[in-house]
């Protein structure tokens, strides 16, 4: 696994949110880059992973009411590191900031690696819930 570490403090320049996201084709946050800018400011809570050079390799954000639910939005690793535990460090620090919350949502793409990935971290997809299936609903615009 390549060195890296976690900052929860970090100024994160605007250009290197831009080239993170760009790097794993989310455009639908870089085609409007002040609103994912306004997006991350919000957000309850942000860990990201710096590589030994100083170049933001990963990023993970939530909204929270800091009570009962956790919402992670985002987190996303640079295509040429994912498998290295960037993701898991990432969530793991997500979990140990929300350890107290009840919910812990996720919406994410239907990949199967991407399933494996959150199942290992602990989370359940909501038609696999063994007290039934749980309903998710959303809308994208």
């Amino acid at each position: 696994m390549p060195p890296f570490t976690l900052s929860t403090f970090a100024a994160i320049a605007d250009a290197e949110v831009l080239s993170l996201y760009n790097s794993v084709g989310w455009t639908a946050y870089t085609n409007s880059p002040d609103v994912l800018f306004q997006a991350i400011k919000s957000s309850s809570f942000v860990v990201s992973a710096w590589n030994e050079g100083g170049k933001l390799v990963g990023l993970a954000r939530t909204i929270s009411d800091d009570a009962t639910i956790c919402y992670l939005q985002d987190i996303l690793v640079h295509p040429d590191l994912q498998g290295t535990g960037i993701g898991r460090a990432l969530f793991e620090r997500i979990k140990e900031r929300y350890h107290h919350v009840r919910q812990t949502v996720l919406i994410t793409d239907d990949e199967p690696q991407q399933r494996a990935f959150y199942q290992s971290m602990g989370l359940t997809e909501g038609s696999d819930f063994s007290s039934g299936p749980v309903r998710v609903f959303a809308a994208f615009r």
